[in-house]
């Protein structure tokens, strides 16, 4: 694996269609090498936020960022080593082992002097990095030998292990937002020279916008595809080429290279997949799924939406759909691809074709709110522990009457805060599972079921 430093992009060229046309692509041309060219993510780079601070004050601590492609990942770690003037080592997961990390670490060990700021070590998809390959960076992260900046368009928790987790900051970046990437349009039209030779007059923009998906690659790729079929300047009697939303789209139709598979693809048919099951309709549901298997999505990311589609949009009407959705993910696990999309089928008919209810989801969401809103309140007494005397004297576990030794398994007493115990979180929808639920909440508790504040 070849190790390229700071002045070296590793990013993948828009297509070979325009590779002959322009020399390089647009997206290229206008990387931003600066923050003062940098768009979005004010929420980590504005005046006083976290990642702005960092870098004013000349030190970065190790982090990885976990956004959708496209967001400005790569570019970011780039400014940030040339702003601090560090060294930057650069790996793509897809192509380096082991071997490759220790050569860099060992390499930058070496380069470094005294207090010396420790050298940046970039890594891009490193949710693809195996266990023994993020092992291998735990103690030069531990050590400072270097500075970790990782890139990765899956949840961290899943997909990086705890031990380097937890010695990482997680910097979450957005897709860029409508007035962002027009934005970006407009400096394109304005400063590329390539640019500037076609005759062309943005009409319209919705479409790309929509296209796009809030990844600015895209979006430019986009740009420069649109513009390569407009007439250039010195062609005599020509007329500009008026951009509307219906070109574009017959555009992107007759050229499938203007996006790719791996941005507005995998956001747009997850979403369509999970809205399907949300919907109760199986046939759709399956469709989807075909479009994500046919496309190459990894099936893990597959499975584990199915997982956290059975708790989040069945729930409680049906518990069976979370114990099947975990089976189909320890199923795709052992039987690996192409036998693994039979499970997932398997799981994505039943979920869609079960009874519907998001009340946990509501409920937890609810309690989050609560907590949020009303701080640390003490745990009442009574259900506190008593290991020590002194707890026993102080009336801790005073008053606790134990659920089994009373009928049915209840008694009733007050388990929430004394700030608190009027609030309801947990509000049952109405299936045959839920309404089970339901009526013996009312048995145990009456009224205060009926009744409690809604929180």
């Amino acid at each position: 694996m070849q190790v390229f430093f700071v002045f070296s992009f590793g990013f993948l060229f828009f297509s070979s269609y325009l590779r002959g046309v322009m020399a390089e692509p647009l997206a290229e041309r206008l990387r931003p090498r600066t923050l003062e060219e940098y768009v979005g993510q004010r929420h980590l780079l504005g005046e006083g936020a976290v990642l702005r601070r960092m870098i004013d004050a000349g030190r970065v601590s190790s982090f990885i960022l976990w956004g959708p492609p496209g967001v400005g990942k790569t570019t970011l770690a780039h400014i940030i080593a040339t702003r601090l003037g560090l060294q930057l080592y650069t790996l793509s997961a897809v192509t380096s082992g082991v071997k490759d990390v220790r050569d860099v670490i060992e390499r930058a060990s070496h380069e470094r002097f005294f207090d010396a700021p420790s050298p940046i070590l970039f890594i891009d998809e490193i949710h693809r990095f195996s266990k023994s390959q993020q092992d291998s960076l735990l103690g030069a992260v531990e050590r400072g030998t270097i500075t970790l900046i990782g890139a990765t368009t899956e949840n961290p928790s899943f997909e990086v292990i705890r031990p380097l987790l937890s010695r990482c900051q997680v910097y979450v970046l957005q897709p860029l937002s409508a007035d962002e990437l027009k934005e970006l349009i407009e400096r394109a039209i304005t400063t590329d020279v390539e640019l500037q030779k076609r005759m062309f007059e943005l009409k319209e923009t919705t479409a790309m916008l929509r296209y796009s998906g809030g990844d600015a690659r895209k979006l430019l790729n986009i740009l420069e595809l649109v513009a390569s079929t407009a007439p250039l300047k010195t062609t005599e009697g020509a007329q500009p080429l008026i951009v509307t939303d219906k070109l574009v789209e017959q555009l992107l139709q007759q050229n499938p290279l203007a996006y790719d598979k791996d941005g507005e693809m995998h956001y747009d048919i997850i979403s369509a997949f999970i809205k399907s099951i949300r919907g109760s309709d199986p046939d759709a549901a399956v469709y989807w799924l075909a479009r994500m298997i046919e496309g190459g999505e990894d099936p893990q990311f597959i499975a584990r939406r199915l997982v956290i589609s059975a708790a989040e949009d069945i729930g409680l009407a049906n518990p069976n759909a979370l114990l099947l959705a975990n089976a189909a993910f320890d199923a795709v696990m052992k039987l690996g691809w192409p036998e693994g999309r039979i499970p997932l089928a398997e799981a994505t008919i039943y979920l869609a074709a079960s009874p519907k209810s998001n009340s946990a989801y509501k409920a937890i969401g609810n309690a989050l709110s609560l907590v949020k809103r009303t701080g640390n309140q003490p745990v009442p007494l009574h259900l506190r522990n008593a290991p020590t005397e002194l707890m026993e004297e102080l009336g801790y576990g005073d008053g606790y009457k134990y659920a089994h030794d009373f009928p049915e398994n209840f008694v009733e007493q007050q388990y929430l805060p004394d700030a608190l115990k009027k609030e309801r979180l947990w509000h049952p929808q109405h299936s045959p599972n839920e309404d089970k639920l339901s009526q013996r909440m009312r048995e145990c508790w009456g009224e205060r079921f009926e009744n409690a504040k809604q929180s």
